[in-house]
């Protein structure tokens, strides 16, 4: 019996391995991490151009140095992100405190609750975090009072003001 060796074209299929591991880091170098994003490499097929419509999820593998903080504590206006912990150890800062977290833990951050996670361990945090990806989500930044705003690309201060103001 024959067996098809050739893949499925429907199939999207990647390896880890041959995921760039992308480095974001502050000026500063508070926040920084290490992450593959693992479902733009897959939507794009191993460097073949995108296949029309973005992918309705984002699955990242992130590695976030001893002491270092993942981003500033924010809270997305639409987006949910689920985490799952690979390996090291944590503290994710919510509204409601501090709470320790270790190899295996998971967790969900719905949308308005800011978070943010701290590596805390001797050794490499690693996890996984996925998101639903919405087209509209904004960030909210409560401890510098910042928005990040869909299509823009930094974030911005927001004065408030009268509807009318400036409409007539």
């Amino acid at each position: 019996m024959k067996t098809n060796t050739d893949p499925n074209p429907l199939m999207k299929k990647i390896n880890l391995t041959t995921v760039p591991a992308d480095e974001t880091a502050s000026p500063k170098g508070r926040f920084r991490l290490f992450r593959q994003n693992i479902s733009a490499a897959i939507w794009a097929g191993n460097g073949e151009k995108s296949h029309g419509a973005a992918c309705p999820f984002e699955v990242e593998l992130v590695r976030l140095p001893p002491r270092a903080v993942n981003w500033p504590y924010h809270a997305h206006s639409a987006q949910w992100e689920f985490y799952m912990v690979v390996s090291g150890r944590g503290q994710v800062r919510t509204p409601a405190g501090k709470v320790e977290v270790r190899e295996g833990d998971c967790f969900v951050h719905p949308p308005g609750e800011p978070h943010q996670l701290t590596n805390t361990g001797a050794v490499d945090l690693i996890y996984y975090v996925i998101a639903d990806n919405p087209a509209s989500d904004s960030c909210h930044y409560p401890d510098s009072d910042k928005w990040k705003f869909p299509g823009q690309p930094k974030p911005v201060r927001v004065t408030p003001a009268e509807c009318y103001d400036g409409e007539e």
